[in-house]
This record gives structure tokens, C-alpha cells and sequence, in this order.
């Protein structure tokens, strides 16, 4: 039986979801016991892979609008991309007030050292744009933001409720957590455009997706190995 785009999206993201002892930084945050400049490093890596994940979305529209070489053009994907090229640059412009609120000024962001770990998901993303088909890119990322977004649901309600801060310097993650229907919409019109073209490959979405998701645990990982050296 042919399945819908909403089933094939879903079936991937409840696969890839992630181990819930996967992010070791996240119950710290939701306590109130991780570390100011923990946040900091949080916030600086953010510049970074905001910047980066902007530029690979954009790649990705581009490449979606005028065909991959071996596809013909995907205007669906390509509307997908260019919405989530704007999203990045609005988060962006969120950030610059969370990163206000844990001191992560300009004068700190100009010798910031980004850790490996944490920018190994855009360098991945980075790959994804210059190799990947499209819509198997729709669909590895969509299950990865499944469990971004409720991350930064989590970490919008501990920043109020134990370190006090208020809804501009949340934006940032409130953006993220909020439910995004138009961004769906053209999510699932990417994947059936795809379906019907015969476009997808499980294997390569399930290895994209799975990847992903393992840069996202580094991402995290990372700073909590920051906050343990923390005195």
C-alpha cells in the first residue's frame, strides 16, 4: 500500500528519535544547575551554527529550484529550504538577546574558540547541502527537529523560571519551540513531491537522519563536559 507523506515523515522521526538520557546538559539547564558561562559557550557556538545552517539552506533552495544534476527541478523542496534560510536568520537576530542575558558580547564572541564537537553538525548539514537529494534532506532533518524543538521548549522555561530571564532574551528558543504548521505544510509537500518522483532513498535518509542526530548528542555533550570543568 502507498503510503502518505505524513506517514513516511512520521515513520522516520519515531525511528531517529533520540535516547532521552541522550542530552546530559539538558536536565541541568531544566534545574537551574548548569553554568552561566556555560550558556555563554551555548550562545557562541549558536552564532556559529546559525551562521553556517543559513548559508547550507540556502545552497539547498538553490539546488532543489534547478535540479541536482540526476533530478529534475523541486520547486517543493526548494520552498522548504528557503523557509528554513529565513527561520535561520530570524533565530539570528533572537539570539544576539539571549546572548546579551549571559554576558556573550561581541568582545567574547571575537576570541571564542568554537569546540569541535558542537560545529560538527553544521560541517555535517554543510555536507548534506553539496551531496545530498533534497528531499531525503527534508526528511532526515525534519525527524532532527522533532527533538531540537523540544530541547528549546525545555530550555525557554528553565531560563525563566531559575535564572530569570525574561521573554526577549527566551526568543531565541521560544522560536524554536514553537509549532511551525506552515513550515510542515511544506515539509510533507517536499516529501509527496518526492514520493510521487520516486526520488527518496530509506537507506539514505535513515543514514542522513541517524548522523544528524549523533552530531546533535555531540553538540550537547560537548558543553557538558564544559560545565563539569566549570569551578
Amino acid at each position: 500500500m502507498t503510503r502518505t507523506a505524513r506517514e513516511v515523515l512520521e515513520d522516520i522521526t519515531g525511528k531517529l528519535a533520540p535516547d532521552p538520557h541522550a542530552n546530559r546538559l539538558l536536565p541541568l539547564i531544566a534545574r537551574g544547575a548548569a553554568q552561566r558561562t556555560t550558556l555563554a559557550a551555548l550562545a557562541l557556538e549558536q552564532r556559529h551554527v546559525i551562521a553556517a545552517d543559513h548559508r547550507a539552506f540556502l545552497h539547498l533552495a538553490e539546488r532543489s529550484a534547478a535540479g541536482t544534476g540526476t533530478s529534475d527541478a523541486d520547486p517543493a523542496s526548494a520552498a522548504f529550504f528557503e523557509m528554513l534560510a529565513e527561520g535561520e536568520a530570524l533565530a539570528g537576530e533572537r539570539l544576539t538577546a539571549f546572548a546579551a542575558a549571559v554576558g556573550a558580547d561581541e568582545a567574547q564572541a571575537a576570541v571564542y574558540e568554537p569546540l569541535a564537537d558542537c560545529q560538527a553538525y553544521p560541517a555535517y548539514v554543510a555536507w548534506l547541502a553539496l551531496n545530498g537529494e533534497p528531499t531525503d534532506v527534508v526528511l532526515a532533518l525534519g525527524a532532527n527537529f522533532a527533538a531540537w524543538g523540544g530541547y528549546c521548549e525545555t530550555i525557554a522555561e528553565a531560563l525563566r523560571r531559575h535564572y530569570g530571564f525574561d521573554d526577549e532574551a527566551c526568543g531565541f528558543f521560544d522560536f524554536f519551540a514553537a509549532p511551525a504548521p506552515e513550515l510542515e505544510s511544506r515539509a510533507l509537500a517536499a516529501v509527496q513531491a518526492g514520493l510521487d518522483a520516486g526520488r527518496i532513498s530509506p537507506d539514505d535518509v535513515h543514514r542522513q537522519g541517524r548522523l544528524l542526530q549523533a552530531y546533535e548528542a555531540k553538540f550537547w555533550h560537548a558543553l557538558w563536559e564544559l560545565d563539569q570543568r566549570v569551578v
